[in-house]
């Protein structure tokens, strides 16, 4: 298994305990034995499905969502699974950005990367800020894999998606509360991983906040495990023994496709 999706895959189960029970420190336990995966892991399965197999996008997330419904998700989504005409409903919501890290790997050009993202996005959030999400966490993903520095990446972000990055997590980690919202909940994940100094300390740091802990920390884990390309084997082997067989199938026919592209744009 490469070191792509999988760090999404991870922030999110590691950060499944603690979404309902905030701990605003990085003194976490990593190995919660309750720990699962939930709406975050089935929807970014269901995109990397999309790609490797060239499905069609709607049918392919109804799938995947209907067959994993009890994982946590929203309630509009659920919705949206639920009812015959699969229509967007203009949401904002981080949820396109929780989804969307496949997108970012498989991309061979950041063009690419950002009109991928908006088709991931838009078929629930098609409201801008929905969209803007995606692809913000989506070039991260690109622009790390292709070697830039995390200033460069900070940069593009800012400028291209006027988030403000210029904080720090210690200065929002007291008051920041539980926020579902693209624009409040991506920019501190990627503040997370702008602060981490290796793969573990971004899953600590974007936990260490609060709020929707499982999205952030797959937002941040699947930005950081671009940019630092290494998982340590221990956290790896954990978030492996929690995920069904069709997952971990998936994950690597998705990483023989497009791994190749890892190191093609490099």
């Amino acid at each position: 298994m490469k070191n792509t999706i999988i760090g999404a895959i991870i922030g999110d189960v590691v950060g499944s305990t603690y979404e309902w029970n905030n701990c605003k420190s990085v003194d976490i336990d990593l190995f919660n034995p309750e720990s699962t995966f939930t709406d975050d892991t089935v929807l970014t399965i269901a995109i990397a499905d999309w790609l490797v197999n060239d499905g069609d996008l709607v049918e392919t997330v109804d799938a995947y969502g209907n067959a994993y419904f009890d994982r946590g998700y929203g309630g509009r989504f659920i919705e949206w699974l639920v009812n015959e005409d699969k229509l967007p409903y203009n949401s904002w919501g981080n949820g396109s950005a929780m989804r969307v890290s496949p997108v970012g790997f498989a991309a061979a050009t950041l063009e690419e990367a950002l009109e991928l993202a908006k088709q991931s996005a838009e078929i629930t959030h098609n409201h801008p800020d929905g969209i803007i999400g995606a692809q913000a966490v989506a070039a991260a993903i690109f622009l790390a894999k292709t070697g830039n520095s995390k200033e460069e990446i900070k940069k593009y972000i800012t400028d291209t998606f006027e988030y403000d990055l210029d904080f720090k997590l210690e200065d929002i980690r007291d008051d920041y509360k539980f926020d579902v919202t693209c624009s409040g909940s991506v920019p501190q994940a990627i503040v997370a991983f702008l602060e981490s100094t290796d793969f573990e300390s971004a899953l600590r740091l974007a936990i260490s906040i609060g709020g929707d802990s499982d999205t952030i920390c797959a937002i941040c884990s699947s930005i950081s495990v671009s940019f630092f390309n290494t998982i340590p084997d221990e956290i790896l082997n954990f978030v492996i023994s929690k995920l069904p067989i069709e997952f971990i199938d998936l994950l690597d026919e998705f990483d023989e496709k497009f791994y190749s592209n890892y190191f093609n744009c490099k």
